[in-house]
């Protein structure tokens, strides 16, 4: 495999000199993806969808995500990190083409569903198998630090500067120019990560198309032969089904303690503020500490007492809007302490690391449907108590889980 030298004053941050470049193409790329998250929704609603049609959009995008995030690691090791990421990078643009010209203009669902749902399979090409990439590339004390980094820029692009450049494209261009504009801006950060990078992560070569379907099957098989990387996917789907499950029912719990909706949006917006900065902090404790303790006390831990707090808090200080923000964001922080799950579960093999993430991967895309569907099939039984102590119940699960994810050298 061939390694390029690159600036070498990123090692000093944790960050491989030889792929530093594209980490900036990584940050660069999900800004543009990203930049409809916060507002498409409620837009489309203007427009005349309804609730369920908009749902369906969602519903069909998270499929084709989920389906991405688990191709995203045997693709790069039977075609190539480089030939993978440019994949996404052909899904994404040919999703959004077909979605601003065929579907959009008529406000045709059954022409923005499959078109939407195709630009679904981008990201998680483009991202997770660069995730592969560090796998490889970053020494084996640091890598850590390495994936915290991947997820500092993965959420800074997509949750925090796609929703900030949207805030000045929708005034400037309108909504309709402004998903226009993503593609420039997924170009850009593909140009920066695939050509000013050097660096390849390439394929067995003289590999026959047999050889390249088993890696594809490996990504199967690769949980029977080490049970230890399944429950680090399970593990990962816990990691993030409460942020996906909270703003299905949570703004409107708070709401009954004198918590608007307005002031919820503007805490969940601080919470991944916090969380990107977190990111970059338990991937260096993570190092220091361990990979499974960090994980384990203030990942699994840290966010079932604060999950519950959540809950408890705007009953017991009277809807205290300061004391709810701050732990909210604690929750946010607390959230990164999953982040050495990305080095710990790669760490299991000596080889088919790429199958190995891509485990780790579709546990980071099934959440999309996890959370949602926990709140549909509970919240009417149980109600808000019931769902936020199953949420919080799911974290402690994941605690004692990754106490059974040791490393080879631990277990001797």
């Amino acid at each position: 495999m061939t390694q390029v030298t690159g600036v070498k004053w990123t090692e000093k941050l944790g960050i491989p000199s030889s792929i530093a470049w594209g980490y900036l193409g990584i940050l660069i790329f999900m800004m543009g993806d990203g930049l409809e998250i916060g507002w498409l929704s409620p837009w489309l609603i203007d427009q005349g969808f309804t609730v369920q049609q908009t749902s369906l959009l969602f519903s069909a995008y998270g499929v084709t995500v989920a389906v991405s995030s688990w191709l995203s690691g045997v693709l790069v090791e039977a075609l190539g990190t480089k030939r993978t990421m440019w994949l996404g990078v052909l899904f994404y643009i040919l999703g959004t083409i077909g979605f601003l010209s065929c579907g959009l203009p008529n406000l045709n669902i059954w022409w923005m569903v499959p078109f939407y749902a195709l630009r679904g399979l981008g990201y998680p090409l483009f991202a997770y198998s660069f995730l592969v990439w560090i796998a490889y590339r970053a020494d084996q004390e640091r890598l850590g630090t390495a994936v915290g980094w991947f997820w500092f820029v993965f959420t800074g692009g997509l949750n925090v500067l796609g929703a900030y450049y949207s805030v000045v494209a929708i005034k400037l261009f309108g909504h309709y120019t402004t998903l226009w504009s993503s593609i420039f801006w997924v170009v850009l950060g593909a140009i920066i990560a695939l050509i000013i990078n050097k660096d390849k992560l390439e394929p067995n070569q003289g590999s026959s198309a047999k050889e390249k379907l088993y890696e594809l099957i490996k990504g199967v098989t690769i949980v029977k032969e080490e049970p230890k990387v399944l429950l680090g996917g399970i593990v990962r789907v816990i990691n993030t089904t409460a942020q996906f499950a909270f703003p299905v029912f949570l703004p409107t719990y708070l709401a009954g303690h004198g918590i608007p909706t307005s002031t919820w949006l503007a805490i969940w917006g601080t919470i991944f503020t916090s969380n990107i900065l977190f990111n970059l902090f338990f991937g260096y404790i993570g190092d220091k500490i361990g990979w499974r303790n960090t994980i384990m006390y203030f990942g699994g831990v840290g966010c079932g007492v604060t999950t519950l707090a959540i809950y408890y808090f705007p009953e017991w200080f009277n809807g205290n809007i300061w004391i709810v923000g701050l732990v909210a964001i604690l929750w946010g922080g607390l959230l990164a302490g999953y982040v050495p799950l990305s080095a710990l579960v790669p760490s299991l093999v000596k080889e088919d690391k790429g199958a190995a993430m891509s485990v780790l991967n579709l546990g980071a895309g099934l959440p999309v449907f996890v959370g949602p569907a926990i709140v549909g099939l509970l919240i009417g039984s149980i109600g808000n108590v019931g769902v936020i102590w199953v949420l919080a119940i799911l974290y402690f699960v994941s605690a004692i889980l990754t106490k059974f994810i040791t490393l080879p050298e631990e277990t001797k």
